[in-house]
């Protein structure tokens, strides 16, 4: 059976409680912004891949137990009881990832990634090794992990010896997200906090004698956390290279000047547009690493490529982010998402570069609508768009409305992917980020590509074939 979260959430200055497995949920109807996705200078989104390395950082943990970076630079669940969260430990690509570590004379470790995410993925955050015991006679009953400038939080715990009646919280400094988990084994991720700074906390039930409280060999340990990119640095790490075997080394790209824009800038000019893109989802696959994803169909189904997760041990390391866009045309006000895990995959292929999989917490994510395959195929010159999550940056569309054939655009409708006569080939703008995202027709307002090439032209696979393929599932 699938882990529960206890969930208290909530939107700007009113706090909502959310009883529902696994999810964070902004109150019905609430589109007033509560984060900021820029907390430095902005910077242009640039185009295919950056050369410039990230500036190295690191972390001290002061005496009030608060851990701060020195500079403001470069930031598999298992299954268990309906009461209980459980995660697993992170993917084998995760884990192989080259690393080395350093230490700050406070003795704070910090982990120094490789500069790739695993093939295909765009990395958007770096782990931190931090090691802090809370709790019992293990340490202070509450840890504020803080970060200026992230993008988000999210703790790892190594260990998790509680008393029933006990559990543990991770939230905002002002408690507007708040996630709770009870008593389990360790070696799990807890949902990220949206902001730069997440609260744990030992909460344990009354003990007036303090018989509770001697117990030896109790607590909860964080030992590491992950640390989301500000939007200045996502924009200096480069976007992934397809390096697996049978990929072709393409990039995602923007195809000249990048006329993609933010997705409520079409909110008037082309609701449409606007309202189906809120069917995707940001996908932040183990902690650091970015794809798009979206919503299939009326059941509880998500679609992205292959290359971005295969398994369902992947899926549970997922988090799926709806409703992760500005508030504001050009500006970086966002929306708080609602996020929920992935759980099962249902079906995957390699050749298709696709995976089906459901979420967890499918009932808070609903209301977002859905998206469906065109089960005919495009002809040369239909116009198109893209919802989509490039590098990182809340939902962003490319195609605008009218705009001319040439460029967002089916240029060849009968494109080798992985396979001959396997895709569609367009102009669209894309980024490292996008794998996984919809490309629509505008005639029908229905997918006709899964994103997954980039090179200009960029491709995806052929919605048609998908349809055939995925009709059973649907």
């Amino acid at each position: 059976m699938r882990r529960k979260t206890a969930i208290v959430v909530g939107a700007c200055a009113a706090l909502v409680l959310a009883g529902v497995a696994g999810a964070m949920t902004a109150k019905h109807g609430d589109e007033r912004p509560v984060g900021t996705w820029q907390q430095a200078p902005g910077v242009p989104r640039t185009p295919v891949a950056a050369e410039a390395s990230l500036p190295p950082a690191t972390v001290a943990v002061r005496s009030s137990g608060e851990a701060v970076p020195s500079s403001a630079s470069a930031s598999s669940r298992e299954r268990a009881s309906p009461t209980a969260p459980t995660f697993s430990e992170p993917s084998s690509a995760a884990r192989k990832s080259s690393h080395k570590t350093d230490k700050t004379p406070e003795g704070a470790e910090r982990v120094l990634e490789s500069a790739e995410a695993a093939p295909g993925r765009q990395r958007v955050g770096e782990l931190l090794h931090v090691g802090k015991l809370l709790g019992y006679l293990a340490g202070p009953a509450k840890q504020t992990f803080r970060y200026p400038g992230a993008s988000y939080v999210k703790v790892h715990f190594s260990r998790m010896a509680m008393l029933p009646g006990d559990y543990v919280t991770v939230a905002n400094p002002d408690r507007t997200e708040s996630y709770r988990y009870d008593t389990e084994n360790g070696g799990r991720w807890a949902m990220s906090i949206s902001g730069d700074t997440a609260v744990v906390e030992v909460h344990r039930a009354l003990d007036p004698l303090g018989l509770r409280s001697a117990l030896d060999g109790l607590g909860v340990r964080v030992d590491r956390v992950a640390r989301g990119f500000s939007r200045t640095e996502q924009a200096r790490v480069p976007a992934p290279a397809s390096v697996r075997p049978g990929r072709s080394g393409r990039e995602e790209s923007v195809c000249g000047a990048d006329t993609s824009t933010d997705a409520v800038c079409y909110q008037s000019a082309d609701p449409v547009a606007y309202i189906k893109s809120k069917a995707i989802a940001r996908l932040l696959i183990n902690g650091t690493e970015l794809c798009t994803g979206w919503r299939v169909g009326p059941k509880n189904r998500m679609l992205t490529n292959n290359h971005c997760l295969t398994t369902s041990e992947e899926a549970y390391d997922t988090e799926v982010w709806f409703n992760y866009q500005c508030a504001k045309c050009g500006g970086y006000d966002v929306f708080k998402p609602t996020k929920v895990w992935g759980d099962q995959v249902v079906s995957t292929d390699h050749v298709l570069d696709y995976t089906l999989f459901s979420v967890d917490g499918f009932d808070d994510v609903a209301k977002f609508g859905y998206l469906t395959l065109d089960a005919a195929r495009p002809a040369k010159g239909t116009e198109l768009y893209v919802p989509q999550h490039p590098a990182g940056e809340p939902t962003r569309i490319a195609g605008a409305k009218g705009e001319k054939a040439g460029n967002c655009a089916v240029d060849n409708p009968d494109y080798t992917g992985y396979a001959a006569h396997s895709d569609v080939s367009y102009f669209c703008d894309t980024a490292g980020g996008s794998s996984g995202s919809p490309v629509l027709s505008r005639k029908t307002n229905k997918v006709v590509a899964l994103h997954h090439f980039g090179g200009c032209p960029n491709s995806g696979v052929r919605g048609d074939l998908l349809a055939a393929k995925l009709r059973a599932y649907l």
